[in-house]
């Protein structure tokens, strides 16, 4: 008598998720890209403005001195 193996399911419910496996791969690689462009805006941005506050405080250090 002959007995048929049975196999065991693989992938997603209507076969293959290969197609779910890449676009969550895509969704994580974007987020971490968007990630690291908020850190690096975050921190252009907190240098733009310590170099402001210093040249105020620089002007406002010479305006004073002129007293």
């Amino acid at each position: 008598m002959r007995q048929r193996v049975r196999q065991g399911r693989q992938g997603g419910v209507n076969g293959d998720s290969g197609w779910l496996k890449r676009l969550f791969a895509q969704s994580v690689r974007q987020s971490a890209l968007r990630f690291i462009r908020e850190f690096t805006m975050a921190d252009l941005a907190f240098v733009v403005t310590m170099v402001a506050v210093f040249a105020l405080v620089a002007f406002i250090a010479e305006g004073v001195t002129k007293l």
